[in-house]
């Protein structure tokens, strides 16, 4: 009997860590998304410049892939559980840091210096929550829906955190933006501390960093469909990844103020959540590889379709299907690699899931803010697109060769039809 919709949408929440993780991480996100929407607004309006923007973008993630690699040896070795409260701890206390700066006296540097200090916490967060999921998830069946679940947070966050940002921006500055989400980190630090976690096999700390980080590449390229994966969640970030960073000179360009930037950022954020809410929905990782092709091509047609946006208004369907693609590419991409890594590799494996992540979207930033300046935000879209379009298609021939050779891991982990 097939289990009702609803149930399938949510099934992840029957684990009690996982829904109180929902719970508080739902809460910060919000806040998360009220400082993306400041740090951007703040760096435009202290500059008027599209470089600028690549630049506190690229300061804001460059550090988080340099790091990664080494965190994720790191993570694997560390509770998981005590470093996820740690690092909240730590991004609670840099959001203050940027009210205190906003609310008194604030310069690009501020964001620039403030942000590499999110990204070097970023760097031991990522690798850390995303591996805990397994903890938090006790039926491993649950775990594709959990990862989709975490994914809508983060998009249900991105939809109302920047429409909301705007309408504090207007009535009682930048500043606040980062206050609240100060405060909001207080609720995913105490649905942490309040998880019952069953403690773990103690993990082997002997050899050296650097041993175990090659070990962790080494499997990566014995496994194809990983390694495919992750190339191609490189060429999104530095192609596509940016387009959030560059959406306060798009609002520019099409004459619009901090209102036209939320409504921006938040058609990108709903398109993401009708996304998420579609993987949610999704009981198997069969097929998924077909959908992270789909999408990233979907991706590259939507970021060359923006050409034809003449005002805000026609933007806002295209950025809908931007962020759609995006994050169902990026969901699905996590989820299969969750999937198909063992688990004593899996902080190192998505060690290097964020540094493809984070070292390609500051690489973007920096190209597109670059070309951004000299042609324009749409043009510098278009030409990301086009480059985009040929990964996708790249991605799509080898396809079917990347399923045969993958066929025995899907088998021995009981994900092959019968």
């Amino acid at each position: 009997m097939t289990p009702p919709r609803k149930l399938r949408l949510g099934r992840a929440l029957r684990h009690r860590n996982y829904r109180l993780f929902f719970l508080g991480q739902g809460t910060s996100l919000v806040g998360t998304w009220l400082t993306r929407f400041a740090i951007g607004y703040e760096t435009f309006a202290l500059s008027h410049s599209a470089f600028q923007l690549g630049l506190v973008a690229f300061f804001s993630q460059a550090p988080t892939a340099l790091i990664a690699p080494v965190a994720g040896v790191l993570v694997d070795r560390w509770d998981r559980h005590r470093t996820l409260i740690v690092t909240q701890i730590a991004a609670m206390l840099q959001s203050a840091a940027l009210a205190v700066f906003a609310l008194t006296s604030i310069t690009v540097w501020h964001l620039m210096v403030l942000g590499a200090v999110q990204a070097v916490i970023n760097a031991f967060d990522m690798p850390a929550r995303q591996s805990f999921l397994r903890q938090m998830v006790d039926d491993r069946a649950d775990l594709p829906n959990a990862i989709a679940l975490n994914s809508s947070m983060v998009n249900g966050a991105r939809l109302f955190g920047p429409i909301l940002a705007a309408v504090i921006v207007d009535l009682v500055g930048i500043g606040w933006c980062f206050a609240i989400d100060a405060f909001s980190y207080l609720a995913v630090i105490g649905s942490l501390v309040a998880m019952k976690v069953a403690k773990q096999p103690a993990r082997i700390r002997g050899g050296r960093v650097r041993d175990e980080l090659l070990d962790g590449l080494r499997y990566v390229r014995g496994v194809p469909m990983v390694r495919s994966l992750l190339l191609l969640l490189a060429a999104t970030s530095v192609l596509g990844g940016a387009y959030i960073s560059m959406l306060p000179a798009v609002a520019a360009q099409m004459h619009g103020g901090p209102h036209a930037l939320g409504w921006l950022m938040g058609a990108g954020g709903a398109g993401a959540l009708v996304g998420t809410l579609f993987l949610a929905s999704r009981e198997t990782v069969n097929g998924l590889t077909g959908v992270v092709a789909n999408c990233c091509l979907g991706l590259s047609l939507g970021l060359i379709a923006l050409e034809a946006a003449p005002a805000v208004w026609a933007a806002l369907p295209i950025l809908f299907v931007v962020g759609m693609a995006l994050m169902v590419q990026w969901a699905s991409t996590n989820t299969l690699v969750q999937t198909l890594v063992v688990d004593d590799k899996l902080g190192r494996v998505m060690s290097l899931y964020a540094v493809a992540f984070f070292a390609g979207a500051p690489v973007g930033a920096l190209l597109v803010g670059s070309i951004a300046s000299a042609l324009g935000p749409i043009h510098a879209f278009a030409i990301s697109g086009a480059g985009l379009l040929v990964c996708a298609l790249t991605f799509r021939r080898a396809l079917p060769g990347l399923r045969v050779v993958s066929r025995p891991r899907y088998a021995e982990l009981g994900l092959l039809e019968e």
